[in-house]
């Protein structure tokens, strides 16, 4: 399984710090018992989905064995504890991986098994950016944030990556498979970047996932995003 815990930090010497962890924390992540796969990561201004960095949001990916791990680990284990120390705000959601497709750093990191959920769902989806397709790329991310952000199925989305520029990831969060394909598949500015993407060649490394939600602890601008699930009309 998978967890993503984000971490919003005050202004001051706690961004100093959260900035100095980016390397820092790699001493110490690989040291958290039953982690598997991880990835630190920053952010990007206006729900992360701009190359302009977010010195405020940061995240942190990991995989593990089994549930009770994640849940005790990403709340006890002293690396993660420090984070949520320093930060003012923190939530970890964690994720059973239902499908996988592409590599991460070379590697494989989640081990895919079981149906499509019928309910909620996140999707994760990572790319390595060519240098030379930079620019056209991201010429093209304010169009589809604007539409994500005007998306009213949409429970929870942030950019997030490990190399300003050239990493990009996109999690999100939805209702059902259904309004994710819609927004996936719809005519618009997603649809035709993905069709740029595939017909110039712009990725170096490419990752898709989809995961059924598991549960989460924390909060994100005052709640749990999972609420707005539960309280759709």
């Amino acid at each position: 399984m998978a967890s993503i815990s984000f971490f919003r930090f005050p202004p001051g010497l706690s961004r100093v710090w959260a900035l100095g962890m980016m390397g820092a924390a790699r001493l110490s992540l690989p040291k958290v018992p039953g982690i598997g796969f991880w990835k630190l990561c920053g952010s990007g201004t206006e729900e992360g989905f701009t190359p302009v960095p977010n010195t405020a949001v940061y995240a942190i990916l990991a995989t593990w064995p089994d549930a009770e791990t994640a849940r005790h680990q990403t709340r006890a284990a002293p690396i993660f504890r420090r984070y949520q120390n320093r930060s003012t705000e923190s939530w970890t959601v964690f994720l059973a991986p239902v499908s996988a497709r592409g590599a991460w750093s070379g590697t494989v990191p989640f081990d895919a098994s079981g149906e499509m959920p019928d309910g909620p769902l996140a999707a994760l989806t990572r790319a390595t950016v060519r240098p030379l397709k930079a620019l056209r790329f991201w010429q093209r991310v304010p169009d589809i944030s604007a539409v994500i952000g005007d998306d009213p199925n949409v429970a929870f989305k942030i950019g997030i990556g490990e190399v300003p520029l050239l990493h990009q990831v996109t999690f999100s969060i939805w209702p059902d498979r259904a309004s994710m394909a819609a927004f996936a598949r719809t005519d618009g500015p997603h649809a035709r970047a993905i069709d740029a993407v595939r017909d110039g060649d712009w990725f170096r490394e490419e990752l898709y996932a989809r995961f059924r939600i598991l549960g989460d602890h924390g909060t994100w601008n005052g709640q749990s995003p999972l609420a707005k699930l539960d309280t759709r009309p």
